[in-house]
């Protein structure tokens, strides 16, 4: 996403659990990858705002790290 990631953010979602979220600002109320979501209040406070990428780890958990702009 070349910009604000808002409202619902879903990749992945035929399964595909290789897929990720780029994005330069986090302001979606929804992220999921492969079925796998979390939903505003639940993701950490440190990504709202800022550049980050989203992926599934190998426990399958919602991964989200900073990006550098």
């Amino acid at each position: 996403i070349y910009g604000s990631a808002r409202g619902r953010v879903i990749a992945g979602a035929s399964g595909e659990t290789n897929a990720r979220i780029f994005c330069s600002s986090l302001e979606a109320e929804l992220i999921s990858i492969a079925g796998t979501y979390c939903i505003a209040d639940d993701i950490p406070k440190e990504y709202t705002k800022q550049p980050v990428q989203i992926y599934l780890n190998q426990n399958q958990e919602l991964e989200f790290e900073s990006l550098s702009i």
